[in-house]
């Protein structure tokens, strides 16, 4: 029964994604609720039908008191067969009906849609740009991705438990009490409607409150994730208490946050105490009156007092759901302005699959100046034949790094083109342009996963001696066969840590370098590839380098300019612009920029003062 319900809806089918989701609450939800539209239909028809056995079970009550009040051989002989259906009727047609509504909101909706929602708002948000990325936080963004879809489950669940029985509840016990006296009508609204004007006040001020304290909430994990993300320059500097109060100031704001939501339940309480004595003096005295007056019979003072004791009961309950709804609806609102954000960096809807030849790369006109009027690149034109060397020189804000990133689309750029044998790389799909690059960096992270795992990220189809072939080159198979990780996974299997923690500079450097081998892309970028090796060990990986680049169009950065001085051309730039390009004796001999950062290096590298 379980797999049944659990398996009506699947979270992860297929669906066409949306670069720019709705902005707006409802429509959102709506977004991720048409696969759930006929087991939401259900659902609510089903809480319907359960409000309604609710009301006619207190309504039999009544009659069954007044049935009673009877010679007891008369009343089973008159009455019998109607007592063994209404038995049979509780007894199966009234669970049915009941498991059925439970099982649709566990086991399909609780399950299957915060799944849902959580699946498809991870997959866009991994579409976004690195630019998107690095305007945020991490723990932020995980927080929202996190919170919002339970809190939207709850939501659906609020839905269809609370407040559509509610509803139907009230409409049920309505006609009932004026089924048996329509006076009955007159305490009752005299509780609904103050009722409900408590039940709106509450909501108008529910929602903001539960998104003020969701959005503080995020802020205090935002905090927290940055200190241990960067816990070892926490340590280095001795910034304990630094970071203790950096923490403490978001916490007690989320504490104040909450504080005010929580004054709001109370006053909601301490009103609802009032109503719900009104509620039954007015319900059972009005009844009792009657009876008093021999205008009603005990059954209906009996099915009234059932009534009222049972709205009592409820109304706290439909109350603190109403508000739990809108608090929900709060949160969700707070987890749209990362989750509903548009994606900006897209592929165009004829975007082709990049088709890798020779590796030829083309600037033409390049400029981007990240939204500034300065920085950046600076109407770029360069070309890179196929299976050349080309070594990229200048000092720290030159433009460097922000070439590479175009290249690798990370952004689009504000003018100009790049090619990539002959094919406008805004005009392929994004994938395909990375699948035909390589890149190592100066800093690479690696993912917190086994070092198995973050070598096969390179290609994911290689064979175990493929990968172990990549590391021996990368000089990396030795030190990886010593590894061992505090669950006892060695060598391989072991865990490299957050970001590769666990290994030293020099380690996850190899590692990154074996990846990239493994890659084996035609278009080879390297950003200070060897900057975190120690000099014995940068001699070896050099020799597997410079293996690597044959045959394949290279783009390097260094700062080291020894190891980029054998490179086919050096290209020198400055201030976002090519200032000098030709080969290292070239330049030498030019006399220029080059030549001077030469001449001023210090232990091989580019001094900013040069």
């Amino acid at each position: 029964m379980f797999k049944f319900f659990e398996g009506l809806v699947d979270p992860y089918s297929n669906y066409q994604e949306n670069d720019n989701p709705p902005q707006k609450l409802w429509p959102f939800l709506r977004s991720f609720a048409y696969e759930f539209r006929w087991v939401f239909a259900i659902t609510g028809f089903l809480s319907i039908c359960i409000a309604f056995f609710e009301v006619w079970l207190i309504s039999y009550m009544g009659r069954l008191i007044d049935l009673l009040d009877g010679e007891p051989i008369e009343v089973w002989g008159s009455h019998a067969a109607e007592f063994i259906i209404v038995a049979i009727v509780i007894l199966t047609l009234r669970p049915i009906v009941y498991v059925a509504q439970f099982a649709l909101l566990n086991n399909t909706i609780l399950v299957n849609f915060p799944t849902m929602i959580r699946y498809r708002a991870h997959r866009h948000v991994l579409r976004q740009s690195i630019g998107w990325f690095e305007n945020d936080f991490a723990g932020r963004i995980a927080n929202r991705i996190m919170q919002a879809p339970p809190a939207a489950g709850e939501v659906a669940f609020q839905t269809f438990d609370a407040m559509t029985f509610a509803v139907a509840y009230v409409i049920g016990a309505a006609y009932l009490l004026a089924d048996a006296d329509a006076r009955l009508l007159i305490p009752l609204s005299f509780w609904l409607f103050p009722y409900i004007a408590l039940l709106v006040w509450v909501v108008k001020r529910a929602g903001p409150a539960a998104e003020a304290s969701s959005n503080s909430r995020s802020r205090v994990t935002a905090r927290v994730v940055d200190s241990y993300t960067n816990i070892h320059s926490v340590k280095l500097f001795a910034h304990h208490g630094k970071e203790v109060d950096y923490a403490q100031e978001a916490i007690e704001d989320a504490r104040q946050t909450f504080i005010r939501e929580m004054r709001l339940l109370t006053i909601m309480d301490l009103v609802l105490m009032v109503l719900n004595g009104l509620l039954i003096v007015g319900v059972v005295g009005f009844a009792m009156y009657l009876w008093f007056g021999a205008l009603a019979s005990v059954g209906v003072v009996a099915a009234a007092t059932a009534l009222a004791l049972r709205l009592n009961a409820m109304s706290g309950w439909i109350m603190w759901a109403t508000s739990s709804f809108f608090r929900e609806l709060g949160v969700v609102r707070e987890g749209m302005m990362t989750i509903s954000q548009p994606i900006t960096l897209t592929d165009k809807p004829t975007s082709q699959t990049l088709v890798a030849g020779k590796g030829e790369i083309t600037l033409q006109g390049l400029s981007h100046h990240y939204g500034r009027k300065t920085g950046g690149l600076d109407n770029i034109d360069l070309v890179v034949k196929p299976g050349e060397k080309v070594g990229l020189v200048g000092r720290s804000g030159a433009g460097k790094s922000t070439l590479l990133k175009l290249l690798l689309r990370f952004y689009d750029a504000e003018s100009g083109r790049i090619l990539i044998d002959g094919q406008g790389i805004s005009e392929v799909s994004q994938d395909s342009l990375r699948q035909t690059i390589g890149m190592v960096q100066q800093d690479n992270s690696l993912l917190h996963r086994s070092v198995r795992e973050n070598i096969l990220y390179g290609r994911p189809d290689a064979t175990e001696d493929d990968m172990i072939r990549a590391t021996k080159e990368a000089q990396a198979h030795d030190f990886i066969l010593d590894l061992e990780d505090a669950e006892g996974n060695k060598g391989y299997d072991a865990r490299v840590g957050e970001r590769g923690v666990k290994l030293s500079g020099g380690q996850r450097q190899r590692i990154a370098i074996a990846r990239v081998l493994l890659k084996d892309a035609p278009i080879l970028l390297l950003d200070e590839a060897t900057s975190a090796l120690d000099s014995e060990v940068e001699a070896a990986i050099q020799d597997t380098l410079y293996g690597l680049m044959e045959g394949k169009t290279v783009i390097a950065i260094a700062h080291r300019l020894s190891t980029i001085a054998q490179m086919d051309r050096i290209v020198v730039m400055d201030q976002g612009r090519v200032v000098e390009d030709g080969s290292h004796d070239e330049l030498l001999a030019l006399g220029g920029i080059y030549a001077r950062l030469w001449q001023h290096q210090s232990g091989g590298f580019i001094g900013e003062s040069a």
